[in-house]
């Protein structure tokens, strides 16, 4: 367990919504003044709940004898931990810990478990005033028998803690200090400064795109799993499998060799462990036959172990390697899991090109920015998208003339985060961060000039006089994460909503394109005449058979977003794809015209984009509710 104890004037707790399900059934704000505040994270090994609640309340105890005040706040907090404790352990700890200190005395309250909250705490601020500790239960300080192994953390990780950096802004000509910048015509990239800057990751209530998510069906939570693993619906497959087949396009159009590797790799491998302490991510580590072994968190293990048995020759350069991962594991932190945006399991389109020397790898680099950029602005993102750069002094010096270029071609102002030294293994490295509702950023696209692993993994090419040469290596992921782009498009859709607009998906993302109605039980079959004509031209449509009213299954398709709906009743009875038709376009209203040139009109503006498949039942009445947001 890790506590945090203020004393304080006063503290004000509101709130907001159930974050978890084992959240407390009910919650009311309330104020408390001249209290003590012990912020209350419970671990992994915290099972041992009384004796775990017995050294709390000693701490307390101490704490509250020293300012000489009876009153005590419990405020379950789990940003403290990087390792906390199951929900259901973590409550009933709160809920001991609460009976145990009105047993010993104490004026004590609690605030409410598993809830987003907003709070104002005013502390003293005398010497005394402030108290943590990090409590284990077992002798001389030793792990309790409960506990599990110690969390794998690289060195990477640790140092990234410790690493200075200055944060500029390229204006187009010159960086300039962030805290000299002009941000007023710029506020999106000042929300990209601050959250950079201020490095505040957590949410202080639920992200917008999580209830779009829920409402559209799309994605849910997986109780049965680990958190951050979600299960995804019919129509949430169907968006993400359309991205994945997308992108995987366009990186074979770009050259790239696909390949596919294992998800499960040998934490011993020499070159393996070495590189895991070379990666900033936590690893999911897995038993077997007495040997350990860890979950990808990319790609980059399998496809280097690939290039090292590979017999590579100049001429082969720039060789790409690419993988989508399905999928790709980093045991993030539980207080920063949130929704789509950040997850323990994610798919990763994955690219590694193999280059000679630096000049291949900044022309590489280029042309992958540029690649990077068309992607967020294909998926309608650009706008409320910043980049940042991390670079090394020495590299920046070095290369200043040509990453002014580089940076130039956002045809805006960039974050520019400069490192007095290197600590992991690149020395630059770009993301394209959208930028939520919520003014939290979050990284899409990147690409990493990796200095380091080809000797380590002993990756060699042949050169043009017969001699072993090790390349310089490209980490690239040209869109980021598909689940992040996902949120990033349902956030986007969030912007609409509070612009008071309609919001909307890309079309060729649209789980349907077309909804029929038919007005009763005989003018069903119609509908299915018409849609599985249109179907076979590629576009999705679906016919809503329920037995609700007209207006009501006009309605829910509203609260889908469905793009178009079509009522089929006596007039349209007769109808072929040649027919004048009244049809319901979502942001453009009522439009006549023919089931033909709808469908054209469609696939003209999705083109160049994979038209999957529908992957639910086409008559409504068939298919289940998954979720219930």
């Amino acid at each position: 367990m890790r506590i945090i104890i203020l004393h304080s004037n006063s503290i004000e707790v509101e709130p907001k919504e159930k974050a978890v399900a084992d959240a407390d059934a009910e919650a009311k704000p309330f104020e408390e003044k001249e209290c003590a505040v012990a912020f209350v994270a419970a671990e992994e090994g915290d099972e041992d709940i009384d004796a775990v609640v017995d050294k709390l309340v000693e701490e307390v105890k101490t704490f509250t004898d020293t300012v000489k005040t009876n009153r005590v706040v419990l405020y379950p907090y789990v940003h403290l931990t990087s390792k906390p404790a199951p929900a259901r352990i973590a409550k009933k700890l709160m809920d001991v810990a609460l009976l145990k200190l009105k047993k010993v005395g104490f004026e004590a309250v609690k605030a409410p478990f598993g809830w987003y909250k907003a709070f104002i705490i005013s502390v003293k601020g005398h010497p005394l005033s402030e108290l943590s500790r990090e409590i284990h239960v077992g002798e001389a300080g030793e792990k309790g028998e409960a506990e599990e192994e110690e969390e794998e953390v690289s060195q990477a990780l640790k140092e990234e803690e410790t690493i200075k950096s200055e944060f500029f802004i390229f204006d187009g000509e010159k960086l300039v200090p962030g805290s000299e910048f002009d941000f007023s015509k710029h506020t999106n990239l000042k929300k990209f400064y601050d959250y950079e800057t201020k490095k505040v990751r957590s949410y202080e209530k639920k992200p917008p795109h999580i209830e779009l998510m829920k409402k559209l069906e799309l994605v849910g939570y997986e109780p049965g799993s680990d958190p951050g693993n979600l299960r995804f619906y019919p129509k949430g497959k169907l968006i993400k499998g359309s991205l994945e087949d997308w992108v995987t396009n366009i990186c074979l159009d770009f050259g790239a060799n696909e390949v596919e590797t294992p998800i499960m790799l040998d934490m011993e491998q020499p070159q393996l462990k070495k590189y895991l302490h070379r990666f900033p991510a936590r690893q999911y580590i897995v038993l077997s036959e007495k040997k350990r072994l860890f979950l990808r968190f990319a790609a980059c293990f399998g496809q280097f172990l690939i290039a090292h048995d590979a017999i590579i020759s100049y001429k082969n350069l720039p060789l790409k390697l690419f993988e989508m991962t399905r999928y790709s594991f980093r045991r993030e932190q539980r207080g920063e899991l949130a929704g789509l945006k950040r997850l323990r399991a994610f798919t990763m389109p994955d690219m590694h090109t193999f280059v000679r020397d630096e000049e291949m790898a900044k022309d590489e680099y280029k042309a992958q920015f540029e690649k990077s950029v068309q992607i967020i602005q294909a998926l309608g993102l650009w706008d409320k998208s910043e980049i940042g750069f991390r670079v090394t002094k020495e590299f920046y010096d070095k290369h200043k003339e040509w990453l002014h270029e580089v940076f130039g071609y956002a045809k805006k102002p960039v974050l520019v985060e400069m490192w007095n030294k290197r600590f992991t293994y690149f020395s630059l490295k770009f993301e394209i961060n959208f930028v939520d509702v919520m003014n939290k950023a979050t990284a899409l696209s990147t690409v990493q000039i990796d200095v380091e692993n080809a000797e380590r993994f002993g990756i060699t090419y042949t050169n043009e006089n017969g001699e072993k040469k090790y390349p310089l290596i490209l980490h690239a992921s040209l869109s980021g994460a598909i689940e992040r782009v996902m949120y990033a498009i349902l956030e986007n859709a969030a912007y609409e909503i509070e612009a008071g607009k309609k919001p909307s998906l890309p079309l060729w993302l649209y789980p349907v394109h077309l909804r029929f109605i038919p007005k009763d039980a005989q003018h069903v079959s119609k509908a299915v005449e018409l849609a599985e004509a249109l179907e076979e031209k590629g576009i999705r449509v679906d016919v809503d058979d329920r037995e609700e009213s007209i207006s009501k299954r006009i309605m829910l398709a509203e609260k889908e977003w469905l793009p178009f709906i079509v009522v089929i009743g006596d007039k349209e009875a007769q109808a072929t794809l040649e027919t004048k038709l009244s049809i319901r376009d979502r942001l453009s209203g009522e439009r006549e015209m023919s089931l033909d040139e709808l469908a054209e009109e469609i696939l003209q503006k999705c083109e160049g984009y994979p038209l999957k498949k529908r992957t639910y039942p086409m008559l409504l009445s068939k298919k289940p509710i998954f979720e219930q947001a």
